[in-house]
């Protein structure tokens, strides 16, 4: 059986190589650890479904110039989105202060009762008509849908109470986890007038794709208004094949409507798949990041572990030949090299894992991120040892085929 003494006692003799292996190994696991982490954090975030039905939907951002919709009571934002729905190949047009993945809109606090001091829950704001759930593709799993009569104008710097809103279900589980919400009043911002929730849709996301909205991404109100300020967004859902041609004369219809506005030549008209990979883009590229320094780093700790143990095979040539000439196997030669690599990377992931922990800790207090899964650094220390056994092989292996006739060589 082999002993661990003799291991240890020639462990201490290479004091700096042992310790820096077992560093590398700690240091490596620590970084892979949160890395992998982050990269789990921004795929999660990247895959996430809006609610909508993504397929034949595009978005157009509108500003109109010289005039005041607001003054002139919406009638250019509603005789942009009657066009719009005129346009052949349309199936639906809304007017809307934001969407999902937008990048940008509005959130406030929600209360369950007007003199509460905090808000119970966060939630971003679609400003919306009676055709926004048939042109997003939002499903609808209970009451109803907003009647034409309950949708008014809102001026962009006073938009009032509304009386009825619809809400995302994880807004009405945040609020009423007993599942009543349906009927039941909410209160928006400080408001001290409730509205009343008259439809719940499964799922829709807020415009944010940061880490600052995880905390609420799924928590949506829309409110029954129009707002008829100099600034909006059309969400068109297309015919299907039909969303490129559309993209085409969407633009030359609103301008024949009124030239007096302006739609961005970037992201001015966009498809929603355009949309999505705009919003996700920062995500796809922390997360190649994350993954190629992972990839670095495990091939710079197994490289070292090879060099490392190639340097210690060619100083022993002499003493393995003495063990076989003294009785020991390949087996028993292949063995020592294998436990000797195992009891240093054992210590280098003990180390590694409180590393570990204490860099995400670390992570969380600077960057509000979320706290590392203990899973993350059990698989990280069970892939470092294998790492590490797999990379000592071949060395070890070479050790294990030195002939006993080196014992009688000279140094």
């Amino acid at each position: 059986m082999l002993q661990i003494k003799p291991i240890l006692a020639a462990l201490k003799r290479h004091k700096a190589g042992t310790i820096l292996i077992a560093m590398q190994i700690a240091l490596t696991l620590a970084i892979v650890c949160n890395a992998l982490f982050i990269i789990q954090q921004r795929i999660e975030r990247i895959s996430r479904p809006s609610g909508m039905v993504e397929t034949d939907l595009m978005a157009i951002q509108n500003r109109f110039v010289g005039v005041d919709d607001f003054k002139g009571g919406g009638t250019l934002s509603r005789a942009d989105v009657q066009a719009l729905r005129q346009l052949p190949g349309v199936q639906d047009a809304i007017s809307v202060n934001s969407y999902p993945l937008r990048g940008g809109g509005w959130s406030t606090g929600v209360r369950l009762n007007a003199d509460d001091k905090k808000p119970k829950g966060h939630t971003t704001l679609y400003f919306v008509d009676d055709h926004a759930l048939a042109t997003m593709g939002a499903r609808l799993i209970a009451g109803r849908n907003f009647r034409a009569d309950e949708i008014s104008d809102a001026d962009p710097q006073a938009v009032g109470d509304p009386a009825v809103v619809i809400v995302s279900k994880a807004m009405a589980d945040k609020m009423y986890p007993d599942g009543s919400a349906l009927g039941k009043p909410i209160y928006l911002g400080d408001s001290k007038k409730p509205s009343t929730i008259i439809g719940i849709v499964a799922q829709l996301i807020v415009p944010w794709n940061g880490t600052w909205a995880d905390n609420f991404f799924e928590n949506a109100v829309l409110e029954p208004f129009l707002l008829t300020g100099s600034y909006t967004n059309y969400l068109i859902r297309t015919k299907p094949g039909q969303l490129q041609d559309v993209m085409k004369s969407a633009p030359a219809a609103l301008t024949k409507v009124n030239r007096m506005r302006v739609i961005p030549s970037e992201r001015g008209v966009r498809s929603y798949a355009m949309v999505r990979d705009v919003a996700t883009k920062g995500d796809r590229g922390m997360a190649i990041l994350m993954g190629v320094v992972c990839l670095v780093l495990l091939a710079i700790t197994a490289a070292g572990i090879v060099g490392l143990t190639s340097f210690w095979v060619g100083q022993r040539r002499k003493q393995i030949g003495v063990r076989r000439a003294l009785g020991a196997t390949q087996r028993d030669i292949l063995s020592y090299f294998l436990t000797e690599n195992l009891l240093i990377g054992t210590a280098g992931v003990v180390i590694g894992a409180l590393m570990a922990v204490g860099m995400n800790l670390w992570l969380v207090t600077q960057f509000e991120m979320a706290r590392l899964s203990l899973l993350y650094v059990l698989v990280g220390v069970v892939v470092l040892l294998l790492l590490g056994q797999g990379a000592v092989l071949a060395p070890a292996v070479r050790a294990s085929r030195v002939p006993p006739v080196e014992a009688t060589r000279s140094v």
